[in-house]
C-alpha cells in the first residue's frame, strides 16, 4: 500500500505540471507592442518634415531689376494723407472710385490693383477700400510699400 501511495504522489506532479501548461497566460507579451510602437515612430520622424507648410529661405539681396512679368502698366490706387483718392495719377471721387475702376478694368486683360496708401491714413480706410475693390470683384489686391522699414530685431 505504500507503494501505491508514492505512486499517487508522483503522478500527481505530472498533472499540475500538465495543468500549468494548459493554463491561461497571464503575463503580457510587450513584445510585439515594442515592435508596433517603433515602426510608428519611425514612420513619424520621417513624414514630420514633410508636414511642414514652407520652407523659411533667406533671400539674398542683389543689384538687379526686377523681371518684366506684366506688358501693360499694373493699375494703381492711392490714398493720400488728406483721404483723397487716385486711380494712377488722376483724382477720383470716393463714390466713382468702384465704377471707373470696372469700365478701366474691362479694357485690361489683367485685373491685378496695387494699393498705395500714405502712412497717416488710419488702417480702417485703409480695409475699407480693399472691401469695397473685393466687393467690386478685384480680387488681386497687392499692397504697396518702402523696402527701408524697420525690422524689428530680425536683422540682428
Amino acid at each position: 500500500m505504500a507503494g501505491g501511495v508514492m505512486r499517487g504522489a508522483g503522478g500527481g506532479g505530472r498533472r499540475g505540471r500538465r495543468r500549468r501548461r494548459n493554463a491561461a497566460m497571464s503575463e503580457i507579451n510587450i513584445t510585439p507592442f515594442v515592435d508596433v510602437m517603433l515602426v510608428l515612430l519611425i514612420i513619424f520622424m520621417v513624414a514630420a518634415p514633410l508636414l511642414t507648410v514652407g520652407v523659411p529661405v533667406q533671400l539674398p539681396e542683389t543689384a538687379a531689376t526686377a523681371l518684366p512679368t506684366e506688358q501693360e502698366e499694373p493699375l494703381s490706387i492711392t490714398v493720400t494723407a488728406d483721404g483723397s483718392l487716385m486711380i494712377q495719377e488722376s483724382d477720383v471721387a470716393e463714390d466713382q472710385l468702384i465704377p471707373r475702376l470696372t469700365a478701366i478694368a474691362a479694357e485690361r486683360e489683367n485685373r491685378k490693383i496695387f494699393l498705395r496708401a500714405d502712412g497717416a491714413v488710419p488702417y480702417e480706410r485703409v480695409a475699407q477700400i480693399m472691401g469695397a475693390l473685393n466687393a467690386a470683384g478685384f480680387n488681386s489686391i497687392g499692397l504697396v510699400t518702402d523696402s527701408d522699414g524697420p525690422t524689428f530685431g530680425a536683422g540682428n
